[in-house]
């Protein structure tokens, strides 16, 4: 064995008694009841922008060097109040990205219908829980579909497990609806239903305003220019509600990981980044991509914390001491041999990936990085407002964050090795 890599070995080693302590899992669940604490993580809240110094300010505390990189995204839409109500029950909704923008603020009041002539009234449509997360081509045809009838508004419901308000990510370009959707959890069907049945007005009331030139933060943290191979580290911070358990244990093992390397004194140059925008369009992953990213072929390594990655499974309605079923490790072809001996206490699907990624993995691999993992997957309330600190626990925290540990250590101690194929 060569002495440089004894050396590393070593050094890697020397420091693991101190480091480990940050991956218990009382210590990773507190990282995410911190996260919850900031509330709504939409873009441009004030939860996103308290998530970001309070990153910041962890890895600045583990000796990171840091920067914030501006984000700026063309349009942001803010929610003040936004409700339905039927037949004196009222329901809270979400107006459907991107409203009109002659109507982000509006009341309304008509019948209800699900087919016939719907002009001027309140037509009713679902969209089936199809396991997405990004509007697509069918989500549209059916909204665009139902507005060409010429209703006053649309109400939608998204089939969810959580039946509650759902919420697709969208692109800046996406245009605005032509008329109001307003989006009501599954949940509150009987409300509706009655309404339909008895001809009873239902209410909107919405209050919001759109913002231009939304300003947000990257959060860059650096070390060790010079001592080694390049890894780059990634996690998003925003998303469409509280997003506890979507990104909470990502930001979590993030926060991990980067107090264990600095604590053990890893020979690599690592470059950690928390990104932001990810659920109006990628904004701040494909900023880093274009600014302040290591080029491709200086960097051995990219991992990233995707969403839902440590969250409780349900059955028949109850949770369970399971983590969710639909997680994946999300990897290249490469880091195969590597997941498999790190991950083996860890249960995910691998999604081994040649021609497309999943979620901001998708803009790392496009942009020509050829070594890369990362865990992403869907939960009970993912994209909702019911996503909260129920779905997580300290007992599945754990085991995730140790084997992105302990690959992570790999890499480092082997270097071009720990992705031979």
């Amino acid at each position: 064995m060569r002495p440089i890599l004894i050396s590393a070995m070593v050094i890697l080693m020397v420091g693991h008694a101190a480091a480990k302590d940050v991956l218990s899992g009382a210590s990773l669940y507190a990282d995410v009841a911190r996260y919850a604490s900031f509330g709504l993580h939409r873009f441009g809240s004030p939860g996103d922008r308290a998530t970001a110094d309070w990153i910041a300010s962890e890895l600045s505390a583990s000796g990171f060097a840091i920067r914030f990189q501006p984000v700026m995204l063309g349009r942001q839409y803010v929610v003040e109040r936004a409700s339905a109500e039927a037949a004196g029950t009222s329901v809270k909704a979400t107006p459907f990205w991107w409203p009109p923008e002659d109507k982000a603020s509006f009341q309304l009041s008509a019948s209800l219908a699900r087919d016939g002539d719907v002009t001027g009234k309140i037509l009713w449509i679902d969209l089936p829980f199809d396991r997405g997360a990004y509007l697509g081509p069918t989500h549209r045809a059916a909204i665009s579909a139902a507005a060409s009838k010429k209703p006053a508004a649309i109400l939608l419901m998204i089939g969810n497990p959580a039946d509650d308000r759902f919420a697709y990510n969208v692109t800046q370009e996406d245009a605005p609806w032509p008329v109001p959707v307003m989006v009501v959890g599954v949940k509150a069907r009987g409300t509706f239903d009655r309404a339909l049945a008895s001809g009873a007005p239902v209410t909107f009331d919405v209050a919001g305003h759109y913002e231009r030139n939304v300003s947000g933060r990257n959060v860059i943290a650096e070390t060790g220019i010079g001592r080694g191979p390049t890894i780059v580290v990634s996690t998003p911070m925003t998303g469409w509600y509280s997003c506890v358990c979507e990104r909470g244990p990502g930001i979590a093992n993030f926060l991990a990981l980067a107090r264990t390397a600095a604590a053990e004194q890893w020979p690599a140059h690592l470059v950690f980044i928390a990104t932001a925008g990810h659920e109006i369009g990628h904004g701040g992953m494909e900023l880093f991509l274009k600014e302040g990213a290591p080029a491709p072929k200086d960097t051995l390594a990219w991992i990233h914390f995707g969403s839902s990655n440590a969250c409780y499974a349900f059955a028949e309605g109850a949770r369970t001491s399971r983590p969710e079923g639909e997680r994946y490790l999300v990897l290249s072809k490469s880091a195969v041999a590597l997941t498999d001996e790190a991950f083996s206490a860890v249960a995910a699907k691998r999604l081994v990936t040649e021609k497309q990624a999943v979620g901001e993995l998708r803009d790392v691999h496009a942009a020509g990085y050829a070594n890369f993992l990362g865990m992403a997957g869907r939960h009970q309330s993912f994209h909702t407002p019911a996503d909260d600190l129920a779905a997580t626990g300290p007992e599945i925290l754990e085991p995730v964050a140790r084997a992105f540990v302990d690959a992570a250590r790999k890499i480092v101690e082997r270097g071009d090795a720990a992705f031979k194929q």
